[in-house]
């Protein structure tokens, strides 16, 4: 194993964490940082460089060489066991009690985040290493300040750890000088601590990766896989990966992505929040790309319905799994009569994914797994998945990927207070160490966040009119962010609204993105200097 030497610790307490921190553990991701950090560098370069051309007036498009790969007659390699039924997975952060209740939610996978449902402090980061051992063992207990006791059942879902995007740093842990990969730390941590442990236990090494934006990205993944698997002593082909599509560049590649983890491939998910996030960003200079309200751009309008038939026709026809989207509601148990209304949504939603052919779904709150559950039961029967199901019916072309044109609905004075409203709370409990936040009975976490800025900076770049007359300006939203700081006040309270809440430095980071003159490329970076 690789020496810990150039490798430094910066966090509250190394020894807080000295087993999941241990030299060896750091080692591996010392190496991982300096083999692939060069690559890794190369290609966020080239995601500049790709965004310069869109602003220039390109459009993507699918890959003139890499058409022999489209037009190959090749398949993934076979995944079974635990993970040949998906029909249901929860989403979560790391954090103790939340990483039980998922287990335990009768999900038949669990997404445990590192990523947009989590805030990457200390104790996130690396307690939430720790919490995957624990639950890796079984071992894993929590106990409120109440007495209550919390403990895995007999029955739990099988796990699937997301580590952070390929943009993101980890400045806790800096290789020669240089803050490491996000990813390469989580994966690295996670490969060192629970692959042998989970090979043991006669259980597979599964994994979601997000925000990739071409299958180069894919393959520095798999570059990863194959160097852990090796330094590890583990063979290759043993990790499985699931990949969101959750950017347009990537929905042209969603071929080239399967192919160049085809060892390594446990599928592709629709990542819906980040899709729109990504389509918003990679074209917020053009006027004729602009969005309505974000809450009126569902997964039936025809850029969503096309990208995810073709997701489905896709995977399916390389034999991977084709994984639906995150249904972000969370049950009121003090308002049935929203639960009603939403639960019927939900149902809809899942229904037309089982209905187009994906082999399971995502859910953020254990209270839906039983109305996905249900949904999926009908189609799926005692099928383990419908990867059979081919869908040679769906044509789908670069025009049905960016008919952006046609998503009906207005920018009304309602959005955009509701984007303002959801973004400054959302930054306010990310600043808190809470990534996942229930906000109007959703659960909003970095990525519908990133939509609430991205859009009212488009709005403001191309001087859009609201419904009701008036041009979204800077001023509109600062007076906009003002008042709808004022009703937040009013719903928490004075003394969590100032004392825990960090209002003012809330806004000063949701104006930062949403005003600056040149668009930030993701609003964590710069409120991750913030966080400790």
């Amino acid at each position: 194993m690789a020496s810990p030497d150039g490798v430094e610790v910066h966090g509250p307490a190394r020894e807080q964490y000295q087993a999941v921190l241990s030299d060896d553990a750091l080692g591996l991701v010392a190496e991982l940082q300096r083999e692939l950090g060069p690559t890794r560098a190369t290609l966020l370069g080239r995601r500049a460089e790709r965004q310069a051309g869109f602003d220039a007036g390109e459009l993507p498009d699918f890959l003139a060489g890499t058409a022999s790969v489209r037009e190959g007659d090749w398949r993934v390699a076979p995944v079974g066991g635990q993970l040949a039924d998906r029909r249901v997975e929860i989403t979560g952060p790391t954090d103790r009690k939340m990483l039980i209740n998922a287990l335990n939610s009768g999900a038949r996978v669990f997404m445990a985040d590192f990523e947009d449902a989590n805030s990457p402090t200390w104790e996130n980061m690396f307690g939430g290493q720790q919490n995957l051992v624990d639950a890796v063992d079984g071992t894993i207990s929590f106990e409120r300040p109440d007495g209550r006791r919390y403990r895995l059942g007999d029955q739990v879902a099988t796990l699937m750890p997301r580590p952070r995007g390929w943009h993101l740093p980890e400045k806790h842990i800096v290789v020669d000088g240089v803050r490491a990969s996000a990813s390469l730390v989580d994966f690295g941590l996670f490969m060192f601590h629970g692959a042998r442990r989970l090979l043991e236990r006669g259980e597979g090494v599964y994994l979601y990766l997000p925000k990739l934006e071409s299958h180069l990205e894919a393959r520095l993944w798999n570059d990863a896989f194959q160097l852990a698997q090796d330094r590890l002593g583990i063979p290759r082909a043993t990790v499985k990966a699931t990949v969101l599509i959750e950017t347009i560049t990537a929905a042209f590649e969603m071929d080239e992505i399967l192919y160049e983890l085809r060892d390594h491939s446990a599928g592709l998910n629709a990542g819906r929040w980040d899709y729109m996030f990504s389509i918003i960003k990679k074209f917020r200079n053009r006027p004729e790309f602009v969005l309505p309200d974000r809450n009126k751009v569902t997964m039936t309008v025809p850029f969503m319905r096309a990208y995810t038939q073709l997701l489905v026709k896709t995977c399916h026809r390389r034999g991977a799994f084709a994984m639906g989207g995150m249904s972000a509601f969370i049950p009121s148990r003090k308002r049935p009569e929203i639960n009603q209304q939403a639960i019927a949504k939900v149902r809809e939603d899942k229904q037309r994914e089982a209905g187009d052919g994906f082999d399971g779904t995502w859910v953020a709150h254990p209270d839906l797994v039983p109305v996905a559950m249900e949904v999926f039961d009908a189609v799926l029967r005692d099928r383990p998945n419908q990867i059979d199901r081919q869908r040679d019916d769906v044509k789908v072309g670069q025009r049905e990927l960016l008919d952006i044109a046609s998503t009906p609905g207005e920018v009304t004075e309602e959005g955009l207070r509701n984007d303002v409203n959801v973004g400054i709370q959302y930054i306010s409990s990310w600043l808190r160490g809470q990534g996942a936040a229930p906000i109007f009975n959703l659960m909003e976490d970095a990525a519908t966040a990133e939509i609430a800025r991205s859009q009212v900076w488009q709005w403001v770049h191309n001087s859009v009119k609201l419904q009701e007359g008036r041009t979204v300006t800077a001023e509109l939203v600062r007076q906009t962010a003002t008042e709808e700081l004022e009703k937040i006040r009013g719903q928490v309270g004075d003394e969590f609204f100032y004392a825990e809440g960090r209002p003012d430095q809330s806004r000063a980071l949701f104006e930062q993105a949403a005003l600056a003159d040149e668009f930030i490329e993701f609003l964590t970076i710069p409120a991750y200097e913030h966080l400790d």
